[in-house]
């Protein structure tokens, strides 16, 4: 009779802990879902890296030379100083 009541009792704790592990709160399926939202957000958070290292290096460039000011107006502002003739060239 013992030894019944010792295998019922493992076999409940099983069944509870196999409940806890797959269907329970924080489960395995849990555990892969933010996994894969992790990966995610370290190729998001490399890409805003390289995104801002390249913002620091145009801040360093324009603090460093003046025409790399003029540079930026002119590339992506369109500017152009006075007395100066605006040619764009629309390829076919």
């Amino acid at each position: 009779m013992g030894g019944r009541m010792i295998i019922l009792i493992l076999t409940l704790l099983l069944v509870v802990l196999q409940y806890a592990l797959w269907a329970g709160r924080h489960n395995v399926f849990d555990l892969f879902f933010l996994q894969d939202q992790l990966t995610h957000l370290e190729q998001d958070n490399e890409q805003l890296r390289e995104r801002n290292n390249r913002l620091h290096a145009d801040v360093i460039d324009i603090k460093s030379r003046l025409g790399a000011i003029e540079e930026k107006a002119r590339s992506e502002l369109g500017l152009i100083k006075p007395g100066e003739t605006f040619i764009r060239i629309v390829p076919q």
